[in-house]
């Protein structure tokens, strides 16, 4: 009797060690110590080739760890991207199966209708378009307006919207980049800007951040970038988001929609896709509840619905 009273209690010791064990494993997985392995799995030699905007390269990173299921750095290792309209061609030229893109300008958005192939364009994210000053302009917010007259030449003095008397030096970028694009299309819709010399359109939008740096001295200098990409990618010491309209630029103001300068980028792939090709399945996963939580621990902000 002795030893089947002994024998029962091993027993419920036993089950008792492996319900804590599973509650504990269950709590790990919830904690994100143990993740579970996403319903996509693909190896990284049949992963699609992807392209994109620079500015959503840790999105593509943080992807493309989670579907692989490899680590971040190896995926980053992995990931490269062309930049916005050459990302557009590729798509249809075929030397990309997808794309995590911001929007095209009107010159790309012709050569991709000319080309004729039909693409599969849906929104997954939003980002916005910020205006940049050194941090030592006391000019900390300017309307819609006041940017407009200053990029058609209205307004070339700081001291005509509260600043110091200095000249604007605005800068622009290439016609065909994507923070172009959406400076044409946000805010100045049917204006037309002033041309700007060449040395004030740098080529990447890495390069424009460092020549507004430059100007620590004189605070005179105002630009425009992506606001993901000059928060968290490429930040500058000494440098300033403006609000626009009264409302700063923030993940909060982005989400809510109050901040005025919005547009949202895309995930892209041909439309003759085959269904079950991996191009189509990693748009299709992407565009679950799993997509959009790999987009935020990336630091996206993905799109509501």
């Amino acid at each position: 009797m002795k030893k089947k009273w002994i024998a029962l209690s091993l027993l419920v010791a036993m089950m008792v060690l492996c319900l804590t064990g599973c509650t504990e494993k269950s709590a790990a997985k919830e904690d994100g110590q143990q993740p579970e392995k996403v319903s996509l799995q693909l190896s990284v030699e049949e992963y699609p080739v992807m392209d994109g905007s620079t500015a959503n390269l840790p999105m593509m990173a943080e992807v493309m760890a989670e579907v692989c299921d490899i680590s971040l750095e190896e995926a980053e290792n992995l990931t490269s991207c062309q930049k916005t309209p050459l990302a557009w061609e590729n798509i249809t030229n075929g030397e990309a199966d997808i794309l995590l893109v911001y929007e095209a300008a009107e010159e790309t958005k012709a050569l991709v209708e000319q080309s004729g192939v039909a693409l599969e364009i849906t929104p997954i994210g939003r980002d916005a378009l910020v205006f940049i000053n050194n941090a030592q302009n006391p000019v900390k917010d300017l309307s819609q307006q006041q940017l407009i007259d200053i990029y058609t030449g209205k307004i070339t003095n700081w001291n005509e919207v509260g600043g110091d008397d200095s000249a604007i030096v605005p800068y622009q970028r290439g016609e065909t980049s994507g923070s172009q694009s959406l400076f044409m299309k946000l805010l100045m819709k049917d204006e037309t800007p002033m041309a700007a010399p060449q040395e004030l359109k740098p080529a990447e939008m890495g390069m424009l951040i460092d020549e507004l740096a430059r100007y620590n001295n004189t605070g005179n200098a105002l630009g425009y970038s992506v606001f993901y990409y000059a928060s968290y990618m490429y930040q500058q010491p000494g440098l300033n988001m403006l609000a626009v309209d009264g409302v700063l630029p923030s993940d909060q103001t982005i989400a809510d929609g109050s901040y005025p300068l919005l547009n949202e980028y895309y995930v892209v792939i041909r439309a003759e896709e085959a269904e079950d090709s991996p191009a189509r399945r990693l748009r299709d996963w992407i565009l679950t509840a799993e997509g959009k939580v790999a987009m935020e621990k990336a630091g996206y902000i993905p799109v509501q619905g």
